[in-house]
């Protein structure tokens, strides 16, 4: 069946007329043979391009629809076995201030460290890639991103590449995170990878490099701990660099620290202290003790 036949089953007609054009101008910017087998980094970089391209939010989502779509014609066809974006969900909300119910105090980041694992490589890998989202507060697509000279042991520290939307930057590793490093590179990644060969630092369990899509997965498997707040990779940078604000770290060093290219970004995330200063103002305010 031909994708334009695939799309009429499922859509309307001024839907499939959008989608058909939206793929269409996709595949000539990727190009079709890399967008066949195109990861969901590449996806998401695509995206990235799209919003400076656009201004308007709903065109952009409106184009990963159809990048969805065109996925899916692809799987259910046979032609690949994965779709790579299937999970993507945009919240382009900008100026909206991150929700105070959706963050995560540092002891509980932490707890999810704390996972049990059937396999002991899986429970490495995953703890590598969990303390780079709790301590770092990286993206998944950093993370992705990663390659083994990136990973500065000796200097105790791990080099973030720059997107379009962040910057460069070279972040302290913890003492913990050294050693776990240390064994994952060493024993844990050359098991995973199986005698292939390959310099991205993440290696999935089935012995690919890591695109995303697993890190987000990893996430979801334990959202239960948090029930009814939202866990994932945004959610908990989000929470990171709040709590670096609130520990009273300067504005400045938190924007290097997290990569934002303005200022702005990182004063979304004051009103986290603010709530916190208001709180204490109710508790131990003497006119609330008569």
């Amino acid at each position: 069946m031909k994708l334009e036949a695939y799309l009429e089953q499922r859509f309307s007609r001024s839907t499939v007329k959008y989608y058909l054009r939206d793929i269409t101008i996709y595949l000539e910017d990727t190009g079709e043979e890399k967008a066949m087998h195109a990861s969901w980094s590449d996806v998401m970089a695509y995206i990235e391009n799209l919003r400076g391209r656009y201004s308007n939010a709903n065109t952009v989502n409106r184009v990963l629809y159809a990048i969805k779509a065109y996925y899916s014609y692809l799987t259910e066809s046979g032609t690949r076995d994965d779709h790579p974006c299937r999970d993507i969900k945009l919240r382009d909300a900008k100026g909206k201030e991150t929700q105070l119910q959706d963050l995560f105090t540092t002891e509980e980041l932490e707890t999810l460290l704390q996972r049990e694992e059937r396999y002991s490589l899986a429970g490495t890998r995953n703890q590598v890639i969990t303390s780079l989202l709790i301590y770092q507060g990286v993206t998944a697509v950093e993370i992705a991103n990663m390659h083994l000279q990136d990973i500065k042991l000796q200097e105790g520290s791990v080099y973030i590449k720059p997107t379009r939307k962040l910057n460069e930057r070279t972040l302290a590793l913890k003492p913990t995170q050294i050693m776990l490093f240390y064994q994952y590179i060493q024993e844990v990644r050359p098991r995973l990878l199986k005698n292939s060969q390959s310099d991205t630092f993440i290696i999935t369990l089935r012995g690919s490099t890591e695109t995303g899509e697993g890190i987000a997965y990893l996430l979801e498997t334990i959202k239960d701990k948090f029930p009814g707040r939202k866990l994932n990779p945004g959610t908990i940078r989000a929470s990171v660099i709040s709590n670096l604000l609130k520990a009273g770290h300067d504005l400045r060093v938190v924007q290097v620290l997290a990569g934002h290219k303005k200022i702005s970004s990182t004063e979304r995330y004051r009103q986290g202290t603010s709530e916190a200063m208001k709180a204490a103002v109710v508790k131990y305010h003497p006119l609330n003790h008569n």
